[in-house]
C-alpha cells in the first residue's frame, strides 16, 4: 500500500464548515471537494476551492474523515498550506496560508511563487 503525504491541513473551523456544506439538503454528492490553483489574481495565481468531479490527472486525499481531491502538478505550489474558516464581523470566509507563496495579495486569495 502507497503512502502520500497529505499536502494541505484543515483547521478545526475549516473542516466544521466544509462538512457542514456537504452535509446541506441537495449538496451533489457525485462532486469531490478540489483544492488547487488556477492562473490569475493581482499575484499570478490564485486559490481554488469548490466541488468539481474527478479528473484523470487527479489524486485523491483523505484527511480526518473529509475526502478531497488535487491536480497531481499542483503539490508543488500547496504542500504545506493550511485551510482556514473566519466566521467573524470583518472577514468571513476561507483564507489560505502557505509556505510556499512568496508574494501575496491584500485579499488573500492570489499569490506567487
Amino acid at each position: 500500500m502507497e503512502t502520500v503525504s497529505v499536502p494541505v491541513q484543515f483547521t478545526p473551523n475549516a473542516h466544521k464548515e466544509l462538512t457542514r456544506l456537504m452535509s446541506e439538503p441537495g449538496f451533489d454528492t457525485s462532486k469531490f471537494l478540489r483544492i488547487g490553483v488556477k492562473g490569475g489574481g493581482c499575484s499570478g495565481l490564485s486559490y481554488v476551492l469548490g466541488f468539481d468531479d474527478k479528473q484523470e490527472s487527479d489524486v485523491v486525499y483523505e484527511l480526518d474523515g473529509l475526502t478531497f481531491i488535487m491536480n497531481q502538478s499542483h503539490g508543488l505550489y500547496l504542500m504545506g498550506m493550511q485551510i482556514d474558516w473566519e466566521d467573524g464581523l470583518n472577514a468571513r470566509g476561507f483564507s489560505f496560508t502557505n509556505p510556499n507563496a512568496s508574494k501575496t495579495c491584500g485579499c488573500g486569495t492570489s499569490f506567487s511563487v
